[in-house]
């Protein structure tokens, strides 16, 4: 007799759970959370690769088992794939939470989260059965693709990109507020002349029409017919073309300081903080310069 999905989840939970206690009694706390989370060790680089190989191949397999004919025909095999990944990335989550120095900080950091949502989908298709809730079903399925999101934890050349957004984000703010406006006076503008005659019932369909147009996506639902509409969609295309240049090279200007610091060994991003998960120390810190805690 099959054991109740309720009592179930608790059983694998609680076996995970003793799994990774005894990991960490074996191997200790410290060697646990180098290994785990930074990479300048073998053991973390070879902890590195195993789980980017695991995301990527759990991953094509949600992407492969979407095909209807595919599910059918390989149905075992995709539900044994899936609950191996969905235990491996369980144990892997629960060993984070108990070598770090702040579970409940990890827990609801970006990455905490993300680590959640790549099991939860999993566990909750045991609860959700029935054919009338078959969209629910497919839903909690789709939400394994979250599992992509971890790419970003093991990849240092993401803390770079990620430095050089944070870096620039007050030139990115004024960009988008730049863009609203235009897009605003450009979508009125293009009401005006055209109306409801042509397809621009209101104010937002011209706004709407504007930002397809600024951004060269142009779908071609909404279009101007007058020749002053067109000679006013010309100038916003050419504008597009102009105007895609500019959060590029906000971007790439900042990434290129950002690696001349690294360069230089202004950061220390191999060093994560074992309380807030921060990176980017100076070389000869001791102290989190984020929280202050011992590193």
């Amino acid at each position: 007799m099959l054991m109740p999905p309720a009592l179930l989840i608790p059983v694998i939970l609680g076996g995970l759970l003793l799994v990774a206690l005894g990991i960490r009694r074996v191997y200790g706390k410290v060697w646990l959370f180098r290994t785990i989370f930074e990479t300048d060790t073998p053991a973390g680089k070879s902890f590195d690769v195993v789980l980017l190989v695991a995301i990527v191949v759990s991953v094509v397999a949600v992407v492969v088992e979407s095909d209807p004919v595919l599910r059918v025909r390989y149905d075992r095999p995709f539900d044994v794939l899936e609950w191996f990944f969905t235990l491996l990335f369980t144990l892997e989550y629960l060993l984070r939470l108990l070598c770090v120095g702040s579970p409940l900080r990890y827990a609801r950091s970006f990455f905490g989260v993300v680590d959640l949502l790549s099991i939860v989908p999993s566990f909750l298709g045991l609860l959700v059965s029935g054919a009338h809730v078959f969209l629910v079903v497919r839903m909690l399925r789709v939400m394994r693709v979250f599992r992509v999101l971890k790419l970003g934890e093991y990849l240092q050349e993401s803390n770079l990109l990620w430095d050089a957004i944070v870096a620039g984000r007050r030139k990115m703010s004024v960009f988008l507020l730049a863009m609203i406006t235009l897009v605003t006076v450009i979508g009125s503008v293009m009401y005006v002349i055209e109306g409801p005659e042509q397809g621009f019932n209101s104010i937002p369909v011209g706004i709407y029409w504007a930002i397809v147009t600024i951004t060269t996506v142009g779908y071609g639902d909404v279009a101007p017919v007058t020749p002053l509409g067109r000679f006013l969609a010309s100038v916003v295309m050419l504008l597009g073309y102009s105007i895609i240049a500019v959060p590029t090279g906000i971007i790439t200007a900042e990434i290129g300081q950002a690696s001349a610091r690294q360069r230089e060994g202004l950061l220390k991003p191999a060093v994560v903080c074992g309380s807030c998960q921060r990176e980017g120390h100076d070389p000869d810190a001791r102290h989190c310069k984020h929280c202050g805690a011992g590193l």
